[in-house]
């Protein structure tokens, strides 16, 4: 847009320095003014000052002064229009996208707030999208180019994620969870706390640099923390290790073309009510979806690996299941989640 402003600026000068040597060029050969009083001439008609002729004009003379007042009225009211927009354009549209997009996350609910967009982040929101969650991402600047912030699902604010007032825009308390990937653990504690602050209920998910660092997210109100410098060394460590497991645990995380995950986390309270206080058993996944329950989260989040069939679905808890993308989909259009 602003790039058509400078085309459009670039063209006004251009047609006014045309206009000042049409000018000067017509008094001079037809009515034999030199140079210095045709380029006067030309000054005085355009900028219509009302000063006298410089000589007398004959008949052609006279009908080209009036089409050169006349066109160039037009120029200067081009010229006018291109210049003030160019002065107020670019905050002027700013602001309005800005306001559009605040009315946009206003109606939001249940979305991810991401902080930070640098290798992180982008990476977290990749994810996200591919989950079909819709994400409000705050960070300083925004990257002129990034096929991932033109998805529908983004949400783009552009601020200092640390003032309480850029949160309270993200409509951080009807959020879902907010990721604080920011390369900056005081930035990172500051979001936390105040995050934690405005939704009591919020999930937060931050990053920190060490373990040390950590503790104090913990305290804070941060319910995961993660030292992506840890988990790399894991990661390569594990390679070395158990590189077919790894492998094995990659895929399973894989986004299939586009598709859902083939684990996923389902909560009891997602499943129609007649399930509520039966048990593994009674859902009965594997012979309706093919899908299998792998792992059991209980109220007080402790995990139960390979729960037996027999284990109730209460409140407050949440079974893993693993299968392929499309046994998943079967599972969510069964139980309607």
């Amino acid at each position: 847009m602003f790039r058509h402003l400078k085309n459009d600026i670039i063209l006004a000068v251009t047609l006014f320095l045309l206009l000042l040597l049409t000018g000067t060029l017509g008094y001079h050969f037809s009515q034999g003014f030199d140079w210095v009083d045709a380029f006067y001439m030309t000054v005085i008609t355009v900028t219509t000052v009302g000063f006298g002729e410089v000589m007398p004009l004959d008949t052609f003379g006279k009908i080209f002064t009036v089409f050169l007042i006349l066109f160039s009225i037009i120029v200067y009211a081009y010229t006018i229009g291109v210049v003030t927009e160019y002065i107020i354009g670019e905050n002027f549209f700013k602001k309005l996208i800005v306001k559009r997009m605040e009315k946009k996350i206003a109606r939001l609910e249940g979305h991810v707030v991401l902080t930070g967009y640098g290798r992180t982040g982008r990476q977290a929101l990749k994810k996200l999208l591919a989950d079909n969650r819709k994400v409000v991402v705050i960070d300083i600047k925004k990257p002129e180019e990034d096929d991932l912030l033109a998805h529908k699902n983004v949400f783009f604010l552009e601020g200092d994620a640390t003032h309480d007032e850029i949160l309270k825009k993200s409509a951080l308390t009807r959020a879902e969870a907010l990721i604080s990937a920011i390369n900056d653990d005081a930035q990172n504690l500051l979001i936390v706390l105040s995050a934690r602050q405005m939704n009591p209920s919020l999930n937060i998910v931050a990053r920190a640099s060490d373990e040390q660092v950590a503790e104090k997210m913990k305290i804070a109100g941060a319910d995961h923390v993660t030292l992506p410098e840890v988990i790399g060394g894991e990661y390569m460590a594990s390679l070395i290790l158990m590189p077919d497991l790894v492998e094995f645990i990659d895929a399973l995380s894989a986004e299939n073309g586009g598709q859902k995950n083939n684990l996923v986390e389902i909560h009891i309270e997602d499943l129609p009510e007649e399930y509520l206080g039966k048990t593994i058993r009674d859902l009965n996944l594997r012979q309706k979806t093919g899908c299998s329950v792998i792992g059991y989260k209980t109220p007080d989040k402790k995990y139960i690996i390979n729960p037996p069939a027999d284990t109730p679905l209460v409140n407050g808890s949440a079974i893993i299941v693993l299968g392929q993308p499309e046994q998943i989909q079967n599972l969510y259009r069964l139980f309607n989640i």
